[in-house]
């Protein structure tokens, strides 16, 4: 049964690029975005327009941005920085100013580099190595400020704390949204797939956020019409838990090979995904209590931290596995995104104890592996299905 909302979804996308073009010409700026501790809520409270930037899968542009940023950065990146090259992204187009936060130092590179070679204006958002020490959290307070500060002189105008706290409220609806449209994906009685929940995650990133959370919500009341969703009682295809590297919009490689083998995606905890919607909770509406609700969040994978046991990232994966009922975790990185890569061992090995098995797949955009890649899939899916042994080998 296809959900009607789905399609008034994509159909809002589909126009979004022309609405962009009709706002500016009225006045209002957009502000594109980077990374992972940008916060919305700020950009939006000044009248500013977020939207998210950045897109996967395209061999040609990752080609084209390796001709200005080292070729030892990841495809994400060097894609990125190919569409900013050939400006025929319409996000990209009408971007006004390109924040960016520093949590992947590659990404901070690009803001670099796009200044340099093509003069777009940037805003770098500082970010700790180490969200957990005492320095840190003072680090990212007085970092936020001196953005708000910036952002408020492009914006010509201060921030309202009436505003702020609007804002704030709008994103905690789309985020409880979120999470419920997972539960939803998840369920053996499901009217909606994880792809399609991932598509519409997506979405939000460039439609106007009012408008997404109406959309949102009224998409969860048709998902309501089909039942409560129950979790973990259906035997099937295998339950897989999607984890690593960011896998952005048009990147559908392993999505697409998972399903094509049998396998059933029920989970993630990408910087692209889920990730972003959890953990964020704002104590007051003023640039300090975002601070501290952004650090104190589920940090980003390439933040480094040695204590396997207390790591926040680790025990958000744990969680998730045990909410969605996951049988096991594809772990994907891209090739030089050295953060998610060195971190492969050490997850696989936290996860062996929890007798979650994992595979790890190491790839890029181009399709010269995608049979090898399929072959590795797809017989870790059947040894799932076929509740063998859960050691799988790398």
């Amino acid at each position: 049964m296809t959900l009607e909302t789905l399609s008034k979804i994509r159909e809002a996308v589909e126009k979004r690029p022309q609405e962009l073009v009709q706002l500016r010409k009225n006045g209002v700026k957009v502000v594109g975005w980077i990374n992972y501790n940008i916060p919305e809520e700020i950009i939006y409270a000044l009248g500013l327009i977020p939207i998210r930037l950045g897109s996967g899968g395209d061999e040609s542009l990752v080609e084209v941005g390796g001709r200005y940023i080292s070729k030892n950065n990841c495809v994400f990146v060097r894609e990125t920085v190919g569409l900013f090259a050939k400006k025929q992204d319409p996000y990209i187009q009408n971007a006004d100013l390109v924040a960016v936060d520093s949590s992947c130092l590659q990404i901070y590179r690009l803001a670099e580099v796009i200044q340099h070679y093509f003069k777009v204006n940037t805003l770098i958002l500082g970010v700790p190595r180490n969200f957990y020490l005492p320095e840190g959290k003072v680090y990212f307070e007085k970092e936020l400020e001196y953005f708000v500060t910036k952002l408020e002189t492009f914006a010509g105008a201060k921030l309202d704390e009436d505003k702020l706290l609007e804002a704030i409220q709008l994103y905690n609806g789309i985020r409880k949204a979120i999470q419920n449209l997972y539960t939803y994906q998840a369920a053996d009685n499901q009217a909606i797939t994880w792809k399609e929940v991932f598509d519409v995650v997506h979405a939000g990133f460039y439609l106007d956020r009012a408008q997404y959370l109406s959309l949102l919500n009224e998409l969860l009341t048709e998902l309501k019409q089909h039942g409560k969703p129950v979790i973990g009682q259906q035997k099937g295809n295998a339950r897989i838990f999607l984890s690593g590297s960011i896998i952005p919009p048009k990147d559908t490689k392993i999505i697409n090979i998972i399903e094509q083998v049998g396998g059933r995606i029920v989970g993630d905890d990408l910087w692209s995904g889920l990730n972003p919607y959890l953990g964020i909770d704002i104590k007051e509406p003023s640039v300090k209590g975002i601070a501290e609700a952004y650090i104190n969040r589920v940090p980003h994978g390439s933040l480094p931290y040695l204590d396997l046991d207390s790591d926040k990232r680790l025990k958000n994966l744990k969680q998730l596995i045990h909410e969605f009922q996951a049988q096991g975790v594809i772990y994907h990185t891209l090739r030089y995104c050295d953060p998610f890569t060195f971190k492969t061992l050490e997850t696989k090995d936290v996860l062996q104890k929890e007798g979650i098995p994992l595979l790890d797949i190491h790839t890029e955009y181009a399709r010269s592996d995608t049979e090898a890649i399929r072959t590795r899939i797809e017989t870790f899916v059947e040894i799932l299905k076929n509740k063998h042994p859960l050691e799988i080998e790398a």
